[in-house]
């Protein structure tokens, strides 16, 4: 027993969480019907937002982050559904009784979805800034917009895996984001700026994903657009998405030490 012990304690972690991420990504690119809404989704954003906020005050400058959160938001929740799948099938059972810590299981998972969120906020992201005039930043602006996308990837994607470790049933996820989602991403500023001392600036104020919303408006804005909407600065917007990432993580994290029903499943 002496000699099992240390082995025990010594098992790698790094190819444990990049083969659960990497089962992720697979799983993701051999459902064609993902693939297919992947694509799809970003396209058909970028053809009708393109013309239709063309007619908005703010203009699609200030929209565009807005819906690269969105397409970071649904995508990186709606992929932790598989965390409930995983739960049913029975896959996650093994990964918990395994030597390999738990939370290097939260962290392959999240990276996975995170992964895929980010690759679908990556091509409306490139679709705009290749065919629209208004949206033209530095290259500088767009290579810190996509390490941003990434960590606000990361931080929805642990919020979805949370979640969905404490729901049994892919129907109560659904019933449950359906009243997370949509408040969220609205109170975001992603489509208006707040009106000022009101609950709704206050509840735009302690929402995490504004943060994020706000960074890449900060990076993919012109400056004009800034000057005209309320923001906060961009250090302040880094340092609480990625604290909302790292809290995400710690939280997901801690919930997986605690058995569930749905570990008990056959």
């Amino acid at each position: 027993m002496s000699t099992a012990s240390p082995a025990v304690r010594s098992v790698p972690v790094v190819p444990a969480i990049v083969t659960l991420a990497w089962r992720e990504l697979i799983r993701f690119f051999r459902q064609r019907t993902r693939v297919f809404g992947a694509l799809g989704q970003p396209i058909i954003f970028w053809l009708m937002f393109s013309e239709g906020f063309k007619s908005v005050d703010l203009g699609y400058a200030y929209q565009f982050p807005g819906i690269l959160a969105m397409i970071l938001l649904f995508t990186a929740i709606f992929t932790t559904i598989s965390v409930i799948e995983d739960r049913n099938e029975g896959f996650l059972q093994g990964v918990l009784v395994s030597p390999v810590p738990r939370w290097a299981m939260v962290l392959g998972k999240v990276l996975g979805g995170a992964t895929i969120a980010w690759l679908q906020a990556m091509l409306f992201l490139l679709l705009g800034w290749l065919t629209i005039s208004e949206i033209h930043p530095p290259i500088t602006g767009v290579l810190l917009s996509m390490v941003l996308m990434m960590v606000l990837s990361i931080a929805l994607t642990g919020l979805g895996f949370y979640l969905a470790w404490k729901t049994d049933s892919s129907q109560g996820y659904h019933a449950m984001m359906s009243l997370l989602l949509f408040p969220m991403w609205l109170l975001s500023g992603a489509f208006f700026a707040p009106p000022k001392d009101s609950l709704l600036s206050y509840l735009v104020t302690i929402n995490p994903l504004t943060y994020g919303v706000a960074g890449l408006r900060h990076l993919l804005a012109e400056s004009k657009v800034i000057e005209d909407s309320w923001l906060p600065s961009l250090s302040v917007s880094w340092i609480v998405t990625i604290a909302f990432a790292v809290v995400m993580l710690a939280l997901a994290s801690m919930a997986v030490r605690t058995r569930t029903q749905g570990d008990l499943k056959s």
